[in-house]
């Protein structure tokens, strides 16, 4: 059976490459990756080299040429993905094709391999993110695909609940979670001399990325951010830059020029890559931010999340998630009590509902145990009226 894998960041890679090791491993699996959008931009942090460095070579690469950072852009930045998709899925014609998440260079993937045919298996459907069009696109691709691998039981349920029959819905609980449980982390040391910066139970990890629901500009919400930041004199800041989204070149902007401006406490790193950023989390004191990664794969790590304004909003959450508005008072209070006892200790107690065991090997027995060609076939599943 061939695989085809696509990943479009260095988040997704991340999250897929335990998954395309370990299908890589069975004797009647080959597996194909495709690379696109931020992989190809160098300003990123040739993140083509992470996919390699796994191990993996890249059997296509699809380029998303952006001219800037609008809603426009993006737009025909899709279409650009949808054609090269065509041309890359067409030529690898895989038996199925394995995505993750609500990316909208995903939508584009997916609209592509539903009208080729080939049947496609998602990886974290049923969640909710309000605060960005990421919500809407990640539904859209539940129903282009055929097997869903899902984080937690009522995400399981709301899948169903959208018409997807119940036995090609699998609770496999997160692969992020999987990973931080499961790969050798770098020591302290390590992570100091591949930064040239050291990370420390005083430190920071933050990635804002836009919120692109959000009524207020992304520009008061990363300067509302480092306003808060600027309270916290003693602890140290490690950036990351965000997704290639609409508005994101002002994130990166105010960071780089804030860390210019505080090179001894502040650092940026475009993409720390898998194995930095778990092993950041594992040293630092707390995340910042309003990335998915602070609610689903922190807890896991024993330390608090800050999540800030409403892009996340509708996710399950730990007790260790500090919801915050986005101005600068509630954003430095939240930090405050994260890196207060209090906080401190709700992280260390806090049970992460994302957490299954055996996780990988869960997903790998749902995706080898299907038959691709019975998975063409959709039919509606209605639910009936005693369980509503």
């Amino acid at each position: 059976m061939k695989i085809a894998v696509v990943t479009g960041t260095r988040a997704d890679w991340g999250l897929l490459s335990p998954v395309a090791h370990a299908l890589n491993q069975l004797p009647d699996v080959d597996v194909e990756v495709i690379a696109t959008n931020m992989h190809l931009n160098p300003k990123y942090g040739n993140t083509l080299d992470e996919i390699r460095n796994d191990g993996f070579q890249i059997a296509a690469q699809v380029a998303m040429k952006e001219e800037d950072d609008s809603r426009r852009a993006t737009a025909k930045a899709m279409a650009q993905c949808a054609s090269g998709m065509a041309e890359a899925l067409s030529a690898l014609n895989p038996d199925l094709l394995l995505i993750l998440g609500d990316r909208y260079e995903m939508l584009a993937v997916a609209s592509v391999a539903t009208v080729l045919c080939i049947p496609i298996v998602h990886i974290a459907g049923g969640e909710i993110s309000e605060g960005a069009i990421d919500d809407n696109i990640r539904h859209a691709i539940t129903k282009l695909s055929s097997l869903h691998l899902v984080a937690t039981e009522p995400y399981r349920q709301r899948v169903i609940a959208m018409g997807e029959q119940p036995d090609r819905v699998v609770n496999t609980g997160a692969i992020g979670v999987n990973n931080i449980l499961t790969l050798p982390l770098m020591t302290r040391q390590q992570l100091a001399d591949s930064l040239g910066f050291g990370v420390d139970e005083n430190t920071l990890l933050v990635t804002l990325h836009p919120t692109t629901r959000s009524e207020r500009p992304t520009a008061e919400t990363i300067d509302a951010l480092i306003e808060a930041l600027d309270q916290f004199r003693d602890n140290k800041v490690l950036f990351t830059y965000p997704n290639n989204d609409a508005d994101g070149e002002v994130i990166i902007d105010r960071i780089n020029r804030y860390a210019a401006a505080n090179p001894q406490r502040v650092n940026v790193v475009p993409s720390l890559g898998r194995l930095r950023y778990l092993s950041a989390l594992k040293y630092a004191g707390a995340v910042v931010g309003n990335s998915s990664s602070g609610i689903v794969e922190v807890p896991s790590m024993k330390i608090p999340t800050v999540n800030i304004g409403i892009r996340q909003r509708g996710r399950i959450a730990a007790d260790s998630v500090i919801h915050c508005d986005t101005d600068a008072t509630s954003i430095a209070d939240a930090i405050r009590f994260a890196l207060s006892e209090e906080g401190k200790r709700i992280a260390r107690e806090t049970e992460n509902p994302y957490y299954q065991p055996d996780t990988l090997k869960r997903m790998v027995d749902a995706i080898t145990s299907v038959n691709p060609s019975e998975l063409l076939v959709k039919r509606f599943y209605d639910i009936p009226h005693t369980e509503i």
